[in-house]
């Protein structure tokens, strides 16, 4: 869960810190105090997007920081993410987030005391908090976001032929678009390979070798400078070695360190550090013989050779002729060959290639009309489930005639996308399968089956939405739950029902609800009360928790707009004891 929240600079808010708890928190104030900021201060914690335009002017950046503290399975996953990216959670096993965006609208994102992408922050959102707002029933009303939420509702194994079917679809894709690009343009494909073919000739005659042509540069240098090469090495050789004759008197190298050595060894009984010094003589002495037999070998293989040399400027002239068509250098010429021979393998438009790719294409069709119809029959089980469930849960939210259908229809055929016999018919196929998914309203008995966005009042959608999530909240999905205001156009006897249902969320789950409904907030685990402040030069605000009379004056505030009104107090402690009783198990 979330166990607190803490934003500076938002909006309205200077510095406030909003302890949470386990169960349900409800957040309330007026009108403009800032509840919103605390939901899109939740919003950026989970790598949402930054808006600069919310950024207070003094002191010119927001921050928002807050500590989860997670249970099985969802700790071992976050935890993993956040080792793997180099952070650390806390000794008791809670994990620090913060976001802070600056004026100019830039922001940096922390997880576990380190530095990391705000994606970061994102990945850890999918996994603990789901948000649900007035937007969020906008949402509901499309097409592909009602398919989605029955893909969710169906379960691991729906779950994985959606990804089968996302797979293979796109796979029979990639096959018919390269098969019908391979016809369209097969003239264009032909003359495109035969001028590959025609490089490809000229460089399989030369046959040039990785790094041939560095090789040859540095055999021609020494070739034509052969002569001052020999002098060079034949000096060096001579004062290392000596000439090998005895009329010769000049002292070499080696001659002069074994005089050297000698004489040291012949004192070293007197002072040790003389053996010292001729014992590092030896080994130099060894290391010049080393020296001297490499410049022998040098010698005896350095030739001036002009048929060689001759030839080595033929071959660098024939490897130019290929630089200056294919690469900047030989390696490069070597990689565009291959890269033409992978190019030629992609043009081909031969009939056994064409027939080849024709029978994967009609295999794969076949594959995905399979994948469809599966996916249609788990779809019509997973919605009759759906719509019992979220009909049996719209019963205990005040509305007791009311019932929802979830309809599995065909998509029509001659659309955009591509279309396919499924199941004996001709229908459109995407990447979701051949489905679309309409969620029903039946307001009472003898109302006609109306899609939501026809058949749904404000009210009664907030009340759809919120059966929704109370059915999925049965099936997993993130242990913190966030309503931002989903009550709105709701009150009365479905108020109270609203709360005993978040009520209920909230035993297995973390919730927190921005309420501007007493109902609502009297079911709560703990009553937040954000404030605004008007008495300096600027507008700010803060939170605080309110308990027992403060509670009781803010529920009266929300029933009557008056919080010292005793009868509006008499009323709230009603409303609080009739919560109290709901609560307990």
């Amino acid at each position: 869960m979330l166990e607190e929240l803490r934003i500076t600079g938002l909006g309205v808010i200077v510095d406030t810190t909003l302890p949470l708890t386990a169960g349900m928190n409800v957040i309330t104030g007026e009108t403009g105090a800032g509840k919103t900021m605390v939901v899109t201060g939740l919003g950026l914690l989970f790598g949402g997007r930054a808006d600069a335009g919310r950024v207070r002017a003094d002191p010119g950046r927001a921050v928002v920081e807050g500590r989860l503290r997670l249970g099985e399975p969802v700790a071992t996953t976050v935890h993993t993410r956040v080792l793997d990216a180099g952070g650390e959670p806390d000794d008791d096993g809670s994990v620090l987030l913060s976001r802070t965006v600056n004026a100019e609208g830039r922001s940096r994102a922390h997880v576990g005391g380190r530095s990391m992408p705000v994606s970061m922050l994102s990945d850890i959102g999918d996994q603990v908090v789901a948000v649900h707002g007035q937007s969020d029933q906008l949402r509901l009303l499309r097409p592909a976001e009602q398919r989605a939420a029955l893909d969710r509702f169906a379960g691991p194994e729906h779950e994985k032929l959606l990804v089968a079917m996302r797979d293979v679809f796109a796979r029979w894709r990639r096959v018919e678009d390269d098969l019908a690009d391979r016809r369209r343009n097969a003239r264009e494909r032909n003359q495109e390979a035969d001028l590959l073919r025609l490089g490809l000739e000229e460089i399989t005659r030369v046959d040039p070798q990785p790094g041939e042509d560095d090789d040859l540069k540095a055999e021609a240098q020494r070739l034509e400078h052969a002569e001052g090469l020999r002098t060079a090495a034949q000096v060096a050789y001579q004062c290392v070695a000596g000439t090998g004759e005895p009329v010769d008197e000049t002292p070499d190298v080696t001659s002069l360190l074994g005089t050297a050595r000698r004489t040291l060894e012949a004192q070293a009984g007197v002072d040790r550090s003389l053996g010292d010094l001729a014992a590092r003589l030896e080994e130099a002495a060894t290391l010049v013989g080393d020296v001297s037999a490499e410049l022998s070998a040098y010698l005896a293989a350095l030739d001036a050779d002009p048929a060689r040399l001759q030839a080595i400027y033929e071959r660098r002239a024939t490897l130019r002729g290929l630089t200056r068509k294919y690469a900047d250098d030989v390696d490069g010429v070597i990689a565009w060959a291959d890269r033409a021979r992978h190019r030629l393998s992609e043009l081909d438009t031969s009939d056994e290639l064409l027939e080849e790719l024709d029978r994967e294409r009609r295999r794969l069709a076949a594959e995905v009309a399979e994948l469809a119809a599966r996916l249609s029959a788990s779809r019509r089980e997973a919605a009759a489930r759906f719509a019992e469930q979220v009909t049996v849960e719209l019963t205990g939210l005040a509305m007791p005639h009311a019932r929802i259908e979830v309809a599995v229809l065909s998509r029509p055929a001659g659309r955009a996308e591509p279309t396919l016999t499924v199941e004996g018919a001709d229908v459109g196929v995407g990447p979701d399968g051949a489905d679309e998914v309409e969620l029903r309203l039946l307001a009472h008995p003898g109302a006609p089956s109306l899609p939501l966005q026809r058949g749904a009042s404000g009210g009664e959608l907030s009340r759809v939405m919120l059966a929704i999530e109370v059915v999925f909240a049965g099936s997993g999905g993130p242990p913190t739950l966030v309503f931002d205001e989903v009550d709105a156009g709701v009150g009365g006897q479905a108020a109270v029902e609203i709360g005993r249902r978040l009520a209920r969320l909230a035993r297995s789950h973390q919730v927190l609800v921005v309420t501007h409904l007493p109902q609502v907030a009297a079911f709560a685990d703990r009553h937040l009360v954000v404030a605004k402040d008007t008495g300096g030069a600027v507008t700010t605000s803060g939170v605080r928790v309110v308990e027992d009379t403060e509670r009781a004056r803010e529920l009266a505030r929300m029933l009557a707009g008056l919080p010292d009104s005793d009868l509006g107090i008499a009323h709230a402690e009603e409303l609080l004891a009739v919560a109290a009783r709901e609560r307990r198990p």
